[in-house]
């Protein structure tokens, strides 16, 4: 029955993808406007399609120019992230050479970053800044890689530079803030996720992406739960460290939070970081499901 349900998802996401594939080309020389929110329409679909519900605490802004700073788990962050808001990825540069995958990440417009190379990321900084300056929504997966979901890697300073860019104010996009989004796997089939079993959706370090996709659709549902920071204007930060330093504390507190089901206000048994740095948790925000 696994391989009946993955051939039926796999080829209903085709029958999805490959027509809408030339309206969004298409909508890309007429309509920027519905060129953004185009892919968060397509993704709520394929979520359905795929079987995910999502958790959501917290909305990303959408009257001002955003950098939302992000965990990184599994290939599935992508179309769950895009059906959250109309969003565009900072991707590694190997995904501008993957068949199919690739040109789906173009159609999003994706910006693309050899993370591991500093003078490559400062080039796409130009790219970058220029979209916060025309109001995009730009996710940032600020660790580099993706983790297999029971931590949050140290975030890379280098990909701030583009959103926090040395010089001063004049060169930041103005009116841009900066949102966290913390993001766990919580359930498969309604079966709570332990720690032993979270590798499951994640995909990181070697692992082959066709088998591992192939093993996720076979699957079944999953819940996602999100939460979402409060926007935070981006000139309140010093600088591209202060910016990753304060993002990673709340993005990693959020995520010990989801893991062990606490409430934005239930105390935590890890240590808090400094008080300047200490990171704002949403009150009162209700969970709405996506």
């Amino acid at each position: 029955m696994g391989a009946v349900r993955g051939g039926s998802v796999l080829a209903g996401f085709f029958a999805l993808t490959v027509p809408l594939m030339p309206v969004q080309a298409a909508l890309l020389r007429l309509d920027a406007r519905a060129a953004r929110s185009f892919p968060n329409w397509y993704h709520r679909r394929v979520c359905r399609l795929l079987g995910i519900r999502i958790e959501l605490d917290g909305e990303v802004a959408r009257d001002r120019p955003v950098l939302l700073v992000a965990n990184h788990t599994s290939w599935l962050d992508i179309p769950v992230l895009s059906a959250v808001a109309p969003v565009s990825f900072v991707a590694k540069k190997e995904v501008g050479g993957w068949p199919f995958v690739s040109s789906l990440a173009r159609l999003q417009r994706s910006v693309f970053v050899d993370r591991a190379r500093r003078s490559a990321v400062g080039e796409a900084a130009g790219e970058i800044l220029s979209r916060l300056q025309q109001g995009d929504a730009i996710v940032l997966f600020a660790e580099g890689t993706s983790s297999d979901g029971n931590r949050v890697l140290p975030f890379m300073t280098s990909l701030f530079s583009a959103a926090k860019p040395s010089g001063g104010l004049n060169r930041e996009a103005p009116d841009a803030v900066v949102q966290t989004l913390s993001l766990v796997y919580t359930r498969l089939h309604g079966i709570p996720l332990g720690r032993a079993d979270r590798h499951f959706v994640g995909w990181y370090g070697n692992m082959e992406m066709r088998s591992h996709a192939w093993k996720l659709l076979k699957s079944g549902p999953l819940d996602v739960r999100i939460r979402i920071g409060p926007p935070v204007p981006l000139s309140s930060f010093v600088d591209r460290k202060d910016l990753a330093r304060r993002s990673e504390a709340e993005v990693r507190e959020h995520v010990v939070r989801i893991l062990r089901a606490r409430g934005p206000h239930e105390p935590l048994a890890i240590a808090a970081p400094p008080a300047a740095v200490r990171p704002r948790s949403p009150a009162g925000r209700a969970a709405k499901w996506v």
